[in-house]
């Protein structure tokens, strides 16, 4: 049984064949999606398409979203977390974060309203005794201090990419790691480092679909523009994802399989 522990399933890239989606995926094996929210408008979307596919999913605001995004969507996150607080389903608050890539983000005035959005959304995990499912780019320093500030039951940190120093820090603070489409590349030499010498105890599998396509679905901009269009990634992905791991540390994909399914369970206890 695999878990994918991060698959954006109500993207529009999806609604054509969404029912043929989830047939795929749990055909290959995959009996769980956590479908994270990424803004107000969404929250009730992905409660009502994990129950109807028998999913799992998070609430948050994701650090793209919180330039549109106002005091009001925190409380209305807040009042969602209250009013779905005995849900099964609901195993996290997420996707939240901070982003240091995209440069209008991290303007001052953008980049201080993306940490008001970190800390409040940790205290609200904290408030309703959540785990976390964390947007890491370029971010991992100052994720890790509000962490450190404001302590929560622990969670994902999402595509993870940094230092073998800061994945220790997330792993010591209780978190698991995300690994998925990158982990593919031969070129991802650094991720395969850290996927590799990491315990394989911290590790946890995501497709993050319909983005970061493994290797077999990307195209180059230059194939794309002769028409050659690029493979959408979906949950079924997930098996051929994780044997890229188990032929990296020289294991079994059934061994993989039995490790990430009960590290997303210990991430987001109420995977149980």
């Amino acid at each position: 049984m695999w878990i994918d522990t991060h698959a954006h399933l109500d993207a529009a890239e999806f609604d054509h064949d969404r029912a043929g989606l989830h047939l795929r995926a749990r055909g290959a094996g995959v009996a769980m999606s956590v479908i994270p929210a990424v803004a107000a408008a969404n929250f009730d979307t992905v409660r009502l398409l994990a129950h109807t596919q028998q999913d799992a999913y998070a609430l948050g605001i994701h650090p793209l979203f919180t330039p549109q995004s106002t005091d009001a969507h925190l409380a209305q996150l807040d009042a969602a977390l209250h009013t779905h607080h005995l849900d099964p389903r609901l195993v996290a608050v997420g996707e939240i974060g901070l982003d240091g890539f995209v440069p209008e983000l991290n303007t001052p005035e953008a980049l201080a309203k993306q940490q008001l959005f970190y800390k409040t959304q940790l205290k609200l995990a904290q408030h309703h005794h959540l785990p976390v499912i964390l947007h890491v780019r370029r971010s991992a320093d100052l994720l890790l201090k509000g962490l450190r500030d404001t302590p929560v039951v622990g969670g994902i940190a999402h595509a993870f990419n940094g230092s073998l120093q800061q994945a220790q820090a997330f792993i010591a603070l209780g978190f698991k790691l995300g690994f998925g489409g990158s982990l593919t590349y031969d070129r991802a030499l650094q991720l395969r480092r850290l996927a590799t010498e990491l315990p394989l105890s911290a590790i946890v599998l995501e497709t993050d679909a319909p983005d970061i396509p493994p290797h077999w679905l990307y195209t180059t901009a230059e194939q794309r523009a002769s028409g050659q269009p690029q493979g959408r990634n979906e949950p079924a992905e997930l098996p051929r994802i994780a044997q890229v791991l188990a032929e990296l540390r020289d294991i079994s994909q059934d061994e993989v399989a039995s490790a990430t399914s009960a590290n997303a369970r210990e991430a987001l206890p109420r995977l149980q």
